[in-house]
């Protein structure tokens, strides 16, 4: 891992509590993708570190950091994630959606604007090889193929820095997909982060909120994305 970015990221954790409450602020204008935190688009934006286990205990290691920003229109989000090894899906496609991408190193943003029904969220996903798959999910009335054949409209780039051994994932959610009315400063949105890591039986699971079980679809204890100037 890279001594420098795993020192930040160590520096910068701050263990996040269920209830915990993410800034994100207004970007000047809509950006391409690049999944570059040096990119003119990213200078300036704080990171939030995820930095816990399931069980709220400090990760050892596989810790990311998390970057958002929005406009009236997209959601933003820069993934930082420093590896020792990555566990990839052969033949990856980044032009055709790819079910189950949790099997292997993914990053996962679940979110949700219903805070009446806190059992229907999206769930967004991202590869270090730039794979994707978004998922409707309503966990009283499950959709029928798990709700992942539902198509979100986001876009997502990523990219493997092999010598700092670290990848960046990136994604463009539009507002329109989270079930959300128009986006202010001040809006909420109940969300927790994920970073899947590693093959079975040493599957690694690091979260900016913790879940308190083992399964991500813990609503009861997503945090909170709040939308700033």
């Amino acid at each position: 891992m890279n001594k420098t970015i795993a020192a930040i990221l160590l520096a910068s954790a701050a263990f996040a509590e269920p209830g915990a409450r993410m800034q994100c602020a207004r970007a000047k204008a809509g950006f391409d993708l690049t999944a570059d935190p040096r990119s003119p688009a990213w200078k300036g934006v704080k990171s939030t570190a995820g930095a816990v286990d399931p069980f709220g205990k400090p990760a050892a290691n596989n810790r990311f950091e998390v970057r958002v920003q929005w406009t009236p229109e997209h959601l933003y989000f820069l993934f930082t994630c420093p590896y020792d090894k990555l566990t990839l899906k052969p033949s990856p496609s980044q032009t055709l959606e790819t079910n189950k991408l949790w099997e292997w190193d993914a990053m996962e943003v679940f979110i949700g604007a219903d805070f009446a029904n806190i059992h229907r969220y999206r769930e967004l996903q991202v590869s270090p090889q730039g794979e994707w798959v978004d998922l409707d999910i309503d966990r009283k009335n499950p959709l029928p193929e798990g709700g992942w054949k539902w198509n979100s409209g986001m876009n997502v780039k990523a990219r493997i820095d092999e010598a700092a051994k670290v990848w960046y994932g990136e994604m463009k959610v539009p507002f329109a997909a989270i079930g959300a009315g128009e986006p202010k400063p001040g809006s909420e949105y109940r969300m927790n982060v994920y970073r899947l890591a590693g093959a079975a039986p040493e599957r690694i699971q690091v979260m900016w909120t913790p879940t308190m079980v083992r399964s991500h679809h813990t609503p009861e204890q997503f945090g909170r994305l709040v939308l700033t100037r």
